[in-house]
């Protein structure tokens, strides 16, 4: 793959432009050795220079590519980029070749329509002398950051922006093509349509798995590059799935598995499995163990690299950075990953909880690019290698997302059909029927990260973890409607080193809104003081589905006043809330966060507690929940109260059933406590109840 840069500048000498585009692409230069071109031009009294880094996998073609005034860069791998040749009788020498003349063929006003003929993986910049153009794939496995704050410009990566004192620094999201106009220095964006998960298929399991063993063997088949390559490889079913396809395929290929090395620790899981399923099948690999001093030395080359101290993020990109670099050392230029395979197969435990399987995948998708994706793509090009995922193939999760449910989760077991596929393939019971571990805990490389922690003098993974990147990952819009979700949700992404940026609060004037609380909601404006975090209020009808108009209204004031870049929810369970929510965020390019969805409620209740927050009952609308549940701080003996009640009645512990409404009034992050100076309980029946809050302040804890 590649790399590319481009700058539009108003005050810059052309000197200056071309240096800081020179600049940009050394700070990516292990994106693309093979070739270096930039080119600079002028529209009226603007400059522009566009810069490209060359990693040849496909036909050796130096970029920016040139033709009547037209300049074109890309960052991409188009594998049926010779059949849409032959269909459109088109002379190219690769890929992204082709990709230039047809946006010439075609016309830029039908770029959705072509995007959607192209089978691969890609990330580019098309400039017709007026507008400039940046489209990546519809998952997002290629990158591409923009700003248009002092000029504009984009780049492959974020840091690359950072370095050259570039704000207000955002990722292009893939459902959009981004249109620059240099007559206006305007941005607008055109839609692009995502995959559907309706209608489902109807096919037996006998075809539905047919079908997938069938578009997973050719995604598979049309990665395979003319050059040595690897396979990351854990033991888990989805790399030994693609082994076992590469194997059938005739293919010759090294396996790597890569685990922390700790005499204290029993051996990891992944390691064990790896050794046998290598053995069984005949495999070659190469097994990379990491000790503790290099565990540290990667983490301080990994966390500012993928920009995130994430301690998730950071755990896996552990195992997947010593893996790449040995592969490099060896000689390959591309490695496959499992990667994708939880998303449209139903692998995670959300997906066991949700009430609709395939919109959950849907959902899990949406967020790759921000999650997944950029991570792997960035560590993988760091070390000249291309990454190759298999799982995300465009027709295979088109296909994948409408195969029922009950083909995906069967008796417990999650990705029922892919497994059953690994079983018709020929592998032993105890291999295809293995419940993986995430990367990061097969490995034992959260115990690296926790050991390091300690030795290093932290309480908190994340604290040690931005010691190597003092920047905040993303800057996030908290949603916060006063009650314990929406604060607790806001705090557990700042103590993963996310910046908040602000809290917004809709304040709906409907009592009975699906989307938004409405007691208490008053008191947001003591919680953002006591937080230390400025505050948009939105007020709404409540209406439904017009209420969603008033929340886009409040994230567009929050990208325009705070930069945020992302919003946090505190949704727990409630899938009609989540999916409205996200909806408005992907329409506006903001990444979504909801780091308490699907977990257990008692167990969210006892964290919030044992966390030192404290809150009360504001409404109570359930048998068993009277007046004396009204305003009182609710304890972990209250939690034992209420987890019997759902024991008995089928109760929701944390109120997502609506049983009862809540209001944070301290924590950890509060810098006062919310006092009740007045306040008066009214009653509408036995069971249903408010506490109205009449006056309160904040006070000295």
């Amino acid at each position: 793959m590649c790399g590319i840069i481009g700058l539009v500048s108003k005050e810059l000498s052309n000197a200056d432009l071309v240096s800081f585009v020179s600049k940009g692409l050394d700070i990516i230069r292990y994106r693309g050795k093979d070739s270096e071109g930039i080119e600079y031009f002028e529209q009226k009294d603007l400059k522009i220079c566009i810069g490209h880094l060359l990693h040849s996998i496909v036909g050796r073609v130096g970029q920016p590519l040139i033709s009547e005034g037209k300049i074109f860069a890309a960052n991409c791998e188009i594998y049926n980029w010779k059949e849409l040749c032959k269909k459109y009788d088109v002379e190219a020498k690769n890929d992204a070749e082709l990709i230039f003349k047809l946006i010439e063929l075609k016309g830029i006003e039908n770029l959705n329509s072509l995007l959607e003929e192209l089978d691969g993986v890609f990330a580019f910049v098309y400039f017709d002398g007026i507008n400039i153009y940046l489209a990546r794939d519809i998952l997002g496995l290629k990158p591409i950051w923009y700003t248009h704050a002092g000029g504009f410009g984009f780049c492959s990566e974020k840091k690359t922006l950072e370095q050259l004192a570039y704000v207000d620094i955002n990722e292009l999201n893939p459902r959009k093509i981004l249109k620059y106009n240099l007559d206006n220095d305007r941005i607008e964006f055109i839609e692009r349509e995502f995959f559907k998960i309706e209608p489902e298929h109807t096919d037996s399991i006998e075809l539905v798995k047919k079908k997938v063993e069938e578009l997973l063997t050719f995604a598979v088949k049309k990665r395979i590059p003319q050059r040595k390559f690897a396979l990351l490889f854990s033991g888990g079913i989805d790399s030994t799935i693609i082994a076992l396809v590469l194997k059938k395929l005739g293919c010759d290929f090294e396996c790597y598995t890569c685990v922390f090395d700790d005499p204290d620790l029993k051996a990891p899981e992944d390691l064990g499995y790896a050794k046998r399923i290598a053995a069984d099948l005949g495999l070659k690999l190469n097994i990379i163990q990491v000790g503790l001093i290099d565990a540290e030395k990667y983490l301080k080359i990994i966390v500012p690299l993928i920009e995130d101290s994430n301690v998730v993020k950071s755990g896996v990109a552990l195992t997947f950075y010593a893996a790449c670099e040995q592969a490099k050392k060896d000689g390959c230029k591309v490695i496959f990953s499992g990667l994708g395979s939880e998303e449209i197969f139903a692998g995670y435990l959300r997906h066991k909880e949700s009430y609709n399987v395939n919109n959950e995948c849907v959902s899990g998708l949406l967020k790759m690019y921000e999650r997944d994706l950029y991570r792997d793509d960035v560590i993988t090009m760091y070390n000249s290698l291309e990454l190759r995922v298999p799982f995300l193939d465009h027709e295979l999760v088109e296909y994948s997302l409408k195969i029922p449910e009950k083909y995906k989760l069967f008796e417990g077991q999650e990705k029922y059909v892919l497994r059953l596929v690994g079983q018709e393939m020929g592998l032993k019971e105890e291999w295809f029927s293995r419940r993986k571990k995430a990367a990061q805990y097969g490995s034992n490389f959260h115990k690296a990260i926790t050991k390091l922690t300690k030795k290093a003098g932290f309480s908190l993974r994340s604290e040690y973890l931005r010691t190597f990147y003092s920047g905040h990952n993303v800057c996030l819009g908290a949603l916060v409607s006063s009650g314990k979700d929406g604060v607790y949700a806001m705090d557990v992404m700042a103590r993963q080193n996310y910046k908040i940026g602000c809290m917004i609060t809709m304040k709906s004037k409907n009592p009975d809104s699906f989307m938004f609380h409405v007691p208490a909601v008053d008191l947001v404006r003591l919680q953002a003081e006591s937080v230390g975090v400025p505050l948009i209020e939105q007020e709404t009808l409540g209406e439904k589905e017009t209420e969603l108009k008033d929340l886009k209204a409040a994230l567009v004031r929050a990208k325009e006043e705070f930069k945020i870049e992302g919003v946090v929810s505190g949704a727990l369970f409630s899938n009609y809330q989540r999916k409205r929510i996200e909806a408005v965020c992907d329409e506006l390019g903001l990444k979504i966060f909801s780091p308490l969805w699907h977990v257990n409620q008692e167990t969210e209740m006892r964290e919030i507690i044992n966390q030192g927050f404290k809150f009360i009952f504001t409404r109570v609308a359930a048998e068993c929940l009277g007046e004396d549940w009204l305003g009182r701080e609710i304890t972990l003996s209250d939690v034992d109260k209420l987890a019997a009640l759902d024991r008995k009645f089928g109760f929701n512990v944390a109120g997502e059933g609506g049983e009862f409404e809540s209001l944070m009034i301290d924590g950890p992050n509060f810098s006062k406590r919310i006092e009740i100076i007045d306040s008066k309980i009214e009653m509408q029946s036995e069971i249903r109840g408010d506490f109205i809050i009449e006056e309160s302040k904040l006070v000295e804890k």
